[in-house]
């Protein structure tokens, strides 16, 4: 965060001056009036400057576009950024040659780079937000994954008549798996183990 305290003749100049020291816009700028200055006699005897603080405002999407442009570049694998916002939810979309470096396998790296991010963008946020990264649509096409994975598991656990357990899988995804299953009345499922290595297990209602 970068702050300076500025003088001027008048509130204004004062104002001016900041914004051209910070090589900003005073949309993006927060002022506060230290000293609103005193007009000496003839505007000259006895007059005080104005005294204003001026602090950039830090824009923590711009923060976390520039930490993933950073990283991918650093990978080998450089990126560009589509930013979809939508409330407190904000989605960065990545796209480039080599994006298969940055999702790695089943999306760990993507899974990483998620989280990094998230911390990346509430370190500057005043509210929290959520972060989703997905690259080359690959989220739908996991989902899409997960469900077919879920119901052939289900339909194991259920001609075997024993527990299936599942390999360790973030929330996000566990929960994809207890929504594709929710309506199938003969497995139900839940979640077992602790972070990094907790799973689902699908277990057969017993008649």
């Amino acid at each position: 965060m970068k702050e300076i305290t500025a003088t001027g003749q008048t509130v204004r100049e004062a104002v001016d001056s900041a914004l051209a020291q910070l090589k900003t816009t005073e949309e993006r700028t927060e002022i506060t009036i230290v000293d609103e200055g005193k007009r000496g006699i003839l505007g000259i005897f006895g007059s005080r400057p104005a005294v204003i603080k001026a602090v950039i405002k830090i824009n923590p999407i711009e923060e976390a576009e520039k930490f993933l442009l950073q990283v991918s570049d650093k990978m080998g694998a450089p990126v560009e950024i589509e930013t979809v916002k939508d409330g407190k939810n904000v989605q960065f979309i990545l796209s480039g040659e080599k994006i298969a470096l940055l999702i790695g396998k089943r999306g760990q790296t993507l899974n990483s780079l998620q989280y990094l991010t998230q911390l990346v963008i509430n370190r500057y946020s005043d509210q929290y937000i959520n972060v989703m990264l997905d690259a080359e649509n690959y989220r739908q096409r996991r989902v899409d994954t997960l469900f077919q994975l879920a119901e052939r598991l289900a339909d194991q656990a259920i001609r075997t008549g024993k527990n299936v357990a599942l390999e360790p899988m973030p929330s996000y995804e566990r929960k994809i798996i207890h929504t594709a299953l929710v309506n199938n009345r003969k497995i139900e499922t839940f979640s077992d183990g602790n972070d990094p290595h907790r799973h689902i297990v699908i277990s057969p209602v017993k008649k």
